[in-house]
């Protein structure tokens, strides 16, 4: 897949191998995943054998659960002023670290049952196509970029605060012999805790988005099929790949995204209740962590929901292309049977319309967000004359009663689940805010 590496899967054509076709391999020195696979073991998170599994598992509990308790029972500052009391820190370190154990033991699950290259869907790119494979590696190699674009934010505002709140003498607990060196160990400990934790999390939902982005991918290629000379066969073969690809990622995905969204509903409303009764001093110092832990849950949660949502409106475009070229194919052919046109003038007829509604959404704001595969533009079919029409009414109407998405138990994540999830988010607000402090 790159000039200079080895790729991860190779054709086998020999039959009897087939029952080690989901066998784990060994990862080769300058694959694809070499420096992915090399940030995973400078996380800990890497548990690809005993002793890697048992240092994985110790930082989790270290920076996960036992600096945090530590934080919050021995550290917290009882007898502080306003500015340097933590009267969230309980709801703080509760919601960061139950998403932080429900990520770590996701993504440990993950590898440890299918490998980080199944995991992945390396496997499968074998089959794809050279457009899929580079666009893939591309994203993957993007991937770290984006989760520092969101980890490095909190990290930076958390280390500003901590430094502010030890340096500012809140905490003089000498455990180590001197005060200086007990708050400075103390205050890395914390900082190195947040940022574990918060990584974890995100690393989690990129690496979901990344999954998504392949599907994407290969949803915009079949795409190009119904600009070929294709059969119906081979659409309708695709499109069954592509449809039990995501559902294996739903399946894998389902539970985490389900208790993501309570676990992350659950904080909010909690934040919402404490801040909102009566005595609570909310300002910048006391309530700056539970801000920053509110807004980065919610960020791992909206990265899911929309690349689930993304990915469903993309596949729920091929019915509405479908639709199209079966018009133009059933158009074009009675115009051919007639005698009214020619296969130059049809070509002609689509080039005239494509400019024309070009011209027609250059003025228009909505045609800047226009789907690239549900389109204004015609599909030149002449080429379709030899399929049926039963043929391709067939296919159209399995397009209409199989649409495909990701799915959560059930539940397809489109538009329509994110604005009843908003809708229900919204209203659980608006009646303890009325419970609270009286907005009706």
């Amino acid at each position: 897949m790159g000039d200079d590496r080895e790729p991860l899967i190779t054709r086998n054509n020999n039959n009897n191998n087939n029952k080690n076709k989901f066998a784990r391999s060994i990862s080769h020195a300058q694959d694809e995943l070499h420096s992915f696979r090399s940030y995973l073991r400078w996380m800990c998170v890497d548990q690809s054998n005993v002793w890697r599994a048992c240092l994985s598992w110790s930082m989790f509990i270290l920076f996960a659960i036992v600096v945090p308790a530590i934080s919050h029972f021995v550290l917290a500052c009882s007898t502080c002023d306003s500015k340097h009391a933590r009267p969230y820190d309980a709801v703080v370190q509760l919601s960061l670290s139950s998403v932080a154990i429900l990520s770590f033991v996701c993504l440990s699950t993950f590898v440890r049952k299918f490998g980080l290259r199944r995991f992945l869907f390396f496997d499968k790119l074998v089959d794809e196509s050279e457009t899929v494979r580079s666009g893939y590696t591309e994203q993957l190699n993007r991937s770290l970029k984006i989760l520092s674009v969101f980890v490095i934010p909190c990290f930076v505002a958390e280390s500003a605060y901590k430094i502010w709140w030890y340096a500012s003498g809140a905490s003089q607990i000498p455990f180590l012999g001197n005060v200086y060196a007990s708050d400075a160990v103390a205050c890395i400990m914390e900082i190195c805790s947040w940022l574990y934790r918060v990584t974890v999390i995100f690393l989690v939902c990129i690496l979901f988005r990344l999954i998504c982005y392949l599907q994407i991918l290969r949803l915009q290629d079949f795409a190009s099929i119904f600009h070929q000379d294709n059969d119906v066969g081979p659409v309708l073969s695709e499109h069954l790949r592509i449809r039990r690809h995501l559902r294996i990622i739903s399946h894998r995905y389902r539970a985490f995204i389900l208790l993501l969204l309570v676990l992350v509903t659950g904080s909010q409303l909690a934040s919402l209740l404490i801040t909102t009764k009566s005595g609570a001093e909310v300002s910048l110092y006391t309530a700056g962590e539970l801000a920053l832990c509110s807004m980065t849950l919610l960020a791992g949660l909206l990265i899911l929901l929309r690349s689930a949502t993304k990915i469903t409106h993309k596949a729920q475009s091929v019915t509405c292309l479908a639709a199209k070229w079966h018009v133009c194919a059933t158009v074009d052919s009675f115009d051919v049977a007639d005698g009214e046109s020619t296969p130059s003038a049809q070509i002609a007829y689509a080039r005239q319309f494509t400019m024309g509604a070009r011209e027609e959404s250059d003025g228009d704001e909505a045609g800047e967000e226009e789907d690239d595969l549900d389109n204004n533009k015609l599909i030149p079919s002449y080429a379709y004359n030899t399929i049926s029409f039963q043929k391709r009414q067939a296919l159209v109407t399995y397009f209409e009663n199989n649409r495909a998405g990701i799915t959560v138990y059930g539940f397809t994540l489109d538009r329509t689940t994110l604005h009843t999830i908003f809708g229900i988010e919204l209203s659980l607000v608006l009646w303890l805010l009325g419970k609270t402090i009286g907005i009706s």
